[in-house]
C-alpha cells in the first residue's frame, strides 16, 4: 500500500522522522494535533510527537497497564486524563526498541477501529 504523508512546515523534531521511518510503508497521514505532529491510520489518530514527548493511543482497555510502564503517564488536557492515551518521556522512545514497542501497542488498537471517512464540513472546507 502506497504511503500518504501530508508534511508539516514546523520546524524539523527528529522524532516525526523516525515515526515516519517506523510506520514504513503503511498509508498514514500527518495532522498537527495537541501542540505536535499526529499520525493518523484511516481517519483515526494513532501516535502524536510534541516537545512533551511522544502521545499514545492505547485504548481504554490496555490504558491502567500502559500507563504503568517506565517513563509512560496517563495524558492530560485541560486537567483530566483521557483515558485510552498515555504520555511517553523522551526517555521513553530512546531506542529504536522502545520507540517499536509503543508504535506496535498503538497499531494494535488503531487496527481494531473503523475506518473514518472525513466529514461533509472537512470536505466542504477543502473544496
Amino acid at each position: 500500500m502506497a504511503k500518504s504523508v501530508i508534511k508539516t512546515s514546523a520546524a524539523s523534531d527528529p522524532m516525526v522522522e523516525r515515526l515516519r521511518a517506523a510506520l514504513g510503508e503503511r498509508a498514514f497521514t500527518e495532522q498537527k494535533m495537541f501542540g505536535g505532529t499526529c499520525f493518523m491510520l484511516n481517519g483515526n489518530m494513532l501516535i502524536g510527537t510534541s516537545k512533551r514527548g511522544l502521545l499514545v493511543r492505547v485504548g481504554k482497555a490496555a490504558h491502567a497497564e500502559a500507563a504503568l510502564r517506565p517513563h509512560a503517564r496517563p495524558m492530560e488536557m485541560g486537567g483530566r486524563s483521557m483515558e485510552g492515551y498515555v504520555r511517553v518521556a523522551p526517555e521513553g522512545t530512546a531506542t529504536d526498541a522502545d520507540l517499536r514497542g509503543w508504535l506496535d501497542l498503538a497499531l494494535a488498537f488503531v487496527g481494531t477501529l473503523p475506518a473514518k471517512s472525513k466529514s461533509a464540513k472537512v470536505a466542504n472546507k477543502r473544496a
